[in-house]
């Protein structure tokens, strides 16, 4: 195993800066002895974090163009603490996340969101990247969740994928 580099580079991920539960446990597979670091506002997260909730939702709502959405969302609460110990290995984030797996059902495929508060301030909303190997830990960089317009979304997507079509059928799938 490298000393650096992408974890997720074998798998296909659709944004590499916002992965699915499937990816991020895919590419934690490899390398289960080393400690998970989650690094978020500028720092990592201290070492005695916790993985304080895992929950899965079904999601059905209108967009701000009336169109009807429907997705799963898996959230991965983070309580941000220190306590006397280094950060949890992969592994055992694994087998957490496994028995959630085994008693609620969730899809790897599901948007993943992770929650991340240090029991004072306020959740905040993350997304994740793929993991990368520095220095001996897997570090995975959470960023701000954003919002967005879906019909403005599929718009500049439908843009970018058909730029130089002259095909008079829609040309993105």
């Amino acid at each position: 195993m490298t000393t650096q580099g992408n974890l997720g580079a074998q798998n296909s991920a659709t944004d590499p800066d916002d992965i699915t539960l499937g990816e991020l446990l895919g590419a934690l597979d490899s390398a289960a002895d080393l400690p998970l670091v989650f690094n978020y506002d500028g720092r990592d997260v201290k070492p005695g974090y916790h993985v304080t909730e895992v929950k899965a939702g079904r999601f059905e709502a209108l967009d701000c163009g009336a169109n009807p959405e429907s997705w799963t969302e898996i959230f991965i609460q983070l309580w941000d603490v220190n306590e006397d110990r280094s950060h949890m290995p992969a592994g055992k984030f694994m087998k957490i996340i496994g028995k959630v797996i085994e008693h609620v059902g969730l899809e790897r495929a599901a948007k993943l969101t992770f929650e991340a508060s240090d029991g004072i301030r306020p959740i905040q909303l993350h997304r994740a990247a793929l993991p990368q190997i520095d220095g001996g830990v897997i570090r995975v960089k959470l960023s701000p969740r954003p919002s967005s317009c879906k019909p403005r979304d599929r718009w500049l997507q439908e843009q970018t994928c058909c730029a130089g079509s002259t095909s008079a059928k829609p040309c993105c799938g």
